[in-house]
């Protein structure tokens, strides 16, 4: 049979950096509404007192030492020690972060928080992980693997954060804070060339036209060839083709007034993301297909297959409409309108068997388009900070689906060829009253609450339809609909800090995170439940953050958290009610109840002068209370026993830079990293139906990954060259699978990108 043709793109945002992020115990002042200055980029001596680092976790500013919860904030100089080039470059650098690219998809992100998160791309499916660009929250995981460029800062928040955002966050947020364009000329660019032929350019302007208007424009383009070739033809998988641009306009006609205009466009042009089966092929009859060929655990040297036909694309526009209004009604309160709009268009297909066979071939199409508005008011006075917001979210989203299974069958059923379509339609409305208040009782001591109403409606109607060829009176087609479902929730938060000397803060916290219900898309007959309940977390956190003798920061976190009503997405079979014949059934079941608890600690040294050394440490001890699943007859209807899905007990990053200062001629910066992941379950069904038996291909053991750079810089700053290795090792490590056992014993995990270097030049005026 046919397939759809279309072409191909992968996602690409805009985001970017600023400087180093060593802290200072000081309270940042407020500054006037008008333009708030970067830091100075720091030398590469930089020391722990340095400089300071303002953040708006809280929508007010702070300084990150002061923030008490934990948060992680990274600028120009942390991103490039850290060596990341897109979102996916914070693994490792966060305690208890998972952030790897998504499954199957070229263009999305798995992003797990403290054991907390939502990995499967499908349209109907909310993130746990809210990702935020200038306060405009994300709606899909599709779209924000994000290149940086031009940002001035990220931060990652751990833990729920409803009572701060407009859309509630039940695992945590990553937030990205552009560059905005102010009353000085400033101009950035650069050039990379790397292994796979990998070519990117990227480049950014901004500066004054009048003292009361300044515009700004970042433009990039970036070219890869893919890391898996096929092993039977000239293609190749896993690529990068990509462009993106960003306009930023500011207009300030007074010092107390000022509107930021934003517009943005990425196209992503990519190739298949092909992954590796790692259990035998099989059709409905109990024949085999295919035996798998295991690959070792050492260098990356596998090679992929797909089915000859299947279109080798993955294709994605995404672009967007952003204002923000801000004034300052008295030298304490702000009245500020953040108003956007954004369209989302993917194409992907997915060879999910990744084999040559027509199991689980796929074609994914998705149109989707949100609005939101958010009203804010922020107050900060001398023992009072508080913050109070109205937001509303009207997303709308349709999706064509195209599942070809020519070859799944067998001989039982005539070898008929099959194809089933799915098209639906989701409206999703959002509506929230937050508020967040800090007061300080007595000297040095806060407390601070907040409390957040969420109300959601979403509306859901879908048509499934089979296609038999040599079977044609089973054809069949089914309507999902119309239902509706409607979900509220109070969530509140409450935390107190102690500031024990100007270096010293320590805090408790408790909140409520919460996620809305909804609807599955997977749902193949109207005998499976289409509708999820909401989950909840109630997470308490206590914490230290110091700086000693103006040599070593040094931040920790000891956390619990009771997790309940997750929604797991789970593979079974089932008869269909019309053909009798074997049906996947893919459902989304309230699981039960998840306990989790863990430790972080997050440190920057620097024992001598130009000697950098800094490191993050999480362990993370995931379990679950209650999964209930009716299949499990022989654990009395629960799997409580199973891992939890990206939950690794440990994660560890150590590196350490060292700079070169030579004299009038410049400087080198010689870094180096390495990075650590405990044994990881890569998918919610991780064992074996109605056992207790692991399936060993879904968990990737633990493993090192280790980085180094060397860059000269002029020392006016203004030109810099760096050569930078990834994955030294060349070490082959899972990142993801693919669990659908239920259709032809699938099962398909996906990798890391193998060893690689770059050359960059930079310059910057």
């Amino acid at each position: 049979m046919s397939y759809r043709t279309t072409t191909a793109i992968r996602a690409m945002l805009l985001a970017g950096v600023a400087t180093v992020s060593l802290p200072n115990s000081a309270l940042a002042q407020k500054q006037p509404v008008q333009e708030k200055q970067a830091a100075p980029a720091a030398s590469p001596a930089a020391s722990a007192d340095d400089e300071t680092i303002v953040v708006t976790a809280r929508r007010t500013e702070e300084n990150v030492q002061r923030v008490p919860g934990a948060i992680s904030a990274f600028s120009e100089k942390s991103l490039d020690r850290i060596q990341a080039t897109d979102t996916t470059g914070l693994q490792g650098a966060v305690p208890n972060l998972n952030i790897v690219q998504g499954r199957g998809s070229s263009n999305a992100t798995n992003i797990f928080i403290r054991g907390i998160g939502q990995p499967d791309a499908l349209q109907t499916f909310d993130p746990a992980v809210g990702v935020y660009v200038d306060d405009v929250y994300l709606s899909r995981i599709r779209g924000n693997q994000l290149d940086l460029l031009d940002v001035e800062r990220i931060e990652v928040l751990r833990g729920p954060q409803g009572t701060l955002y407009g859309k509630n966050t039940i695992g945590g947020a990553i937030k990205f804070v552009s560059r905005k364009p102010g009353q000085e000329l400033r101009a950035t660019g650069s050039v990379a060339y790397g292994s796979y032929d990998q070519l990117e350019f990227k480049g950014a302007l901004s500066g004054p036209f009048t003292d009361k208007f300044a515009a700004g424009i970042a433009v990039m383009r970036s070219k890869r060839d893919g890391y898996v070739e096929d092993s039977a033809d000239d293609r190749e998988y896993t690529d990068k083709d990509s462009i993106g641009a960003r306009a930023a306009f500011a207009f300030t006609p007074s010092s107390a007034f000022r509107v930021d205009l934003t517009a943005d466009y990425s196209h992503d042009d990519a190739a298949l993301n092909v992954g590796r089966p790692v259990n035998n092929l099989t059709t409905f009859s109990g024949g085999v297909l295919v035996v798998t060929d295991p690959v070792g655990s050492g260098k990356y040297h596998w090679k992929g297959r797909t089915t000859p036909g299947l279109p080798n694309s993955t294709e994605l526009k995404h672009y967007g409409f952003a204002g923000t209004a801000a004034l300052d009604v008295t030298d304490k309160l702000t009245l500020k309108s953040i108003t956007a709009y954004r369209r989302l268009n993917t194409d992907d297909f997915v060879d999910i068997d990744a084999t040559q066979y027509e199991v689980g071939d796929v074609f994914v199409g998705v149109n989707q388009k949100q609005f939101s508005q958010e009203f804010q008011a922020t107050y900060t006075g001398d023992k009072l900070n508080a913050v109070f917001g109205l937001y509303y979210l009207n997303e709308d989203m349709k999706s064509h689906q195209e599942a070809y299974a020519d070859d799944l069958l067998g001989p039982a059923f005539f070898n008929s060829g099959f194809l089933r379509t799915v098209d639906d339609q989701l409206n999703t409305k959002s509506y929230a009253a937050y508020g967040n208040a800090s007061y300080e009782i007595v000297p040095n001591v806060r407390l601070s609450a907040g409390l957040r109403y969420t109300k959601e409606t979403k509306d859901y109607f879908r048509t499934t339809s089979t296609f038999f060829s040599l079977l044609p009176a089973f054809n069949a087609t089914y309507a999902f609909g119309p239902p509706k479902g409607k979900w509220s929730d109070w969530s509140p938060m409450a935390s107190v800090d102690w500031q024990v000397n100007p270096s010293t803060m320590v805090y408790l916290r408790a909140a409520k995170g919460f996620k809305s219900g909804g609807f599955n898309g997977r749902a193949n007959s109207v005998s499976e439940s289409t509708e999820y309940d909401p989950e909840t977390v109630w997470s308490y956190e206590a914490g230290f953050k110091t700086t000693v003798a103006s040599q070593l920061r040094l931040n920790g976190a000891i956390f619990t958290g009771s997790y309940k009503d997750f929604q797991a997405r789970v593979s079974g079979l089932d008869d269909d009610p019309v053909t009798g014949l074997p049906q996947p059934k893919l459902s989304v079941l309230n699981a039960g109840k998840l306990r989790i608890r863990g430790a972080e600690l997050e440190a920057a040294w620097t024992p001598i002068d130009r000697l950098l050394i800094d490191g993050q440490l999480g362990y993370l001890d995931a379990e679950y209370k209650e999964f209930d699943d009716a299949r499990f007859t022989n654990f009395g209807g629960s799997r409580a026993f199973q891992t939890p899905a990206f939950a690794p007990k440990w994660t560890l990053r150590l590196g350490s830079q060292y700079g070169f200062d030579l004299g009038g001629s410049g400087s080198i910066t010689v870094g180096a990293q390495t990075r650590y992941k405990s044994r990881t379950a890569l998918a919610v069904d991780n064992t074996l139906t109605n056992t207790d038996i692991e399936v060993e291909g879904l968990f990737q053991d633990g493993y090192w990954v280790h980085d180094a750079r060397i860059v000269y810089e002029t020392e006016d700053k203004h030109f810099a060259l760096g050569l930078y290795g990834n994955n030294l090792s060349k070490r082959a490590y899972k990142t993801d699978a693919q669990e659908f056992s239920s259709v032809g014993s699938i099962r398909t995990v996906y990798y890391g990108a193998p060893r690689t270097f770059t050359l960059r030049f930079t310059a910057r005026y």
